[in-house]
């Protein structure tokens, strides 16, 4: 189970549950694949609706990298999402929120 409160969310692939964090070193990936120089602009490329579904798949590849699941982009972007791209893109987003802050209602 995914504590938001360490930052994790969970994305069931091929009918597993995942579990996806943001740590450090997959910040770091992310922002070198991304080619952003700074987490702001990271962050900033997600919010301002400024990404592509190749970007997508690499937060959450890094998402799963980070949570301890060993999954390449190729095996991720073959892999069967349950809820397809909306859930895809849900979990992306909480993803990022959830590195970045404390989950709603919570201050």
């Amino acid at each position: 189970m995914a504590n938001p409160y360490a930052g994790e969310v969970t994305l069931v692939l091929d009918g597993q549950p995942q579990m996806l964090k943001l740590t450090l070193g997959a910040l770091a990936e992310l922002e070198a694949e991304l080619g952003e120089g700074d987490l702001i602009s990271l962050v900033q490329r997600f919010e301002k609706g400024r990404f592509s579904s190749r970007d997508m798949l690499a937060l959450l590849a890094a998402g799963l990298r980070g949570g301890g699941a060993e999954i390449s982009r190729a095996d991720l972007a073959q892999a069967e999402i349950e809820g397809g791209v909306m859930q895809a893109t849900k979990v992306a987003a909480q993803l990022l929120a959830l590195s970045f802050a404390l989950p709603a209602g919570d201050a």
